[in-house]
């Protein structure tokens, strides 16, 4: 992968969050596991949304957590070893992951639900106020 140009020109001030952020999203590239994101358009309930799939055959209810953390979204699988199963073939791996997705300013999570092995959390943009304010000139004395 290749290095994102640096925001370190005299003209992008106060950028170094970004690029902080930009290093930390270009070395998270493990594939496990596997997810979609897709755009769900706005309904008569529900704004438009980002909606990340994950899958995640084999993990039950109580071995998966998604939270928010600084500005980003952290979901967890964690399983532990059935010592007590003793396999001959073993092509499903009991594994732990952690995949994070950082969240742009005003970015909401709306809820999360698994079905059919397939974790779903739903994000959205409150729509922002539009603002328009007078600033005062005050004359030079």
């Amino acid at each position: 992968m290749s290095r994102v140009p640096s925001l370190s020109s005299p003209f992008l001030l106060g950028f170094d969050e970004i690029e902080r952020v930009l290093d930390r999203v270009s070395k998270a590239a493990d594939g496990y596991p596997p997810y979609n994101i897709e755009r769900v358009p706005r309904d008569e309930r529900n704004p438009e949304r980002l909606r990340i799939t994950l899958a995640v055959a084999g993990f039950t209810l109580d071995q998966l957590e998604v939270t928010v953390e600084e500005s980003q979204l952290v979901i967890r699988g964690r399983q532990a070893e059935d010592k007590s199963r003793h396999y001959l073939h073993r092509g499903i791996a009991a594994r732990q992951f952690q995949r994070t997705f950082v969240l742009a300013d005003g970015m909401e999570v709306l809820g999360a639900d698994l079905k059919n092995g397939l974790l779903s959390i739903d994000l959205a943009r409150p729509e922002p106020e539009r603002i328009v304010r007078t600033v005062a000139i005050k004359p030079h004395e």
